[in-house]
């Protein structure tokens, strides 16, 4: 991975203020302002902002998902039965890069979605590489022998600064893991606040 990709990040979690992915080299841990001359932003958010910040906030997360793919995010949510802002979440939590990155096999959800995209990952035997794909209940996702021994996989179990969550069952000697069950907003481990009702009343206005 090149150097300004990752630089690009730390920018993120300063323009966002917050250590989005919980990482222990987050500039925001030392540097707690925005990017640019002084860090300057405005005292007082809008109703608006507050909004378009929690959605900004969501998006990067997951590896910064473009607006339209976001948007066809929220009509899925919308469209299901029960709270949109859950509903959200749950989509969200079952792209195949997200449960990857949940279960420990890669360090980052940018590198979740490069394993993907390499044809390293199944599901249920069969070779997945599209990031987005939603896995469902009980689907099994293993790494392929010949993704095991690539750099971005061996040991990124032991990063101490994650936990796998109780929706996903891990086998991380076979690298095989299993979706149990769609999550709610407070079972998923977010380093920081998600606030999906926020989004929810974004695409309402």
């Amino acid at each position: 991975m090149s150097e300004k990709r990752p630089k690009s990040k730390y920018k993120i979690d300063r323009r966002l203020g917050c250590n989005l992915w919980g990482r222990p080299k987050s500039p925001y841990n030392l540097r707690q302002t925005a990017p640019g001359m002084h860090g300057a932003r405005r005292a007082k958010p809008t109703d608006y902002g507050i909004q378009l910040f929690a959605k900004q906030k969501l998006k990067f997360y997951y590896g910064n998902i473009g607006e339209r793919k976001f948007r066809r995010y929220f009509a899925e949510a919308n469209r299901m039965r029960g709270d949109t802002g859950q509903n959200l979440i749950g989509l969200l939590e079952r792209r195949l890069d997200a449960v990857i990155y949940r279960a420990k096999f890669v360090p980052t959800v940018f590198a979740a979605r490069q394993v993907v995209s390499h044809k390293h990952i199944t599901v249920n035997g069969k070779i997945i590489n599209i990031p987005s794909y939603l896995v469902k209940e009980g689907d099994v996702i293993e790494v392929r022998e010949v993704g095991k021994k690539m750099a971005l996989i061996v040991g990124a179990a032991d990063l101490p600064e994650r936990d796998v969550p109780e929706y996903i069952d891990v086998d991380h000697k076979a690298l095989k893991a299993t979706f149990l069950r769609t999550p709610q907003l407070e079972d998923v481990p977010y380093p920081s606040e998600m606030q999906p009702q926020l989004i929810v009343e974004f695409y309402s206005r």
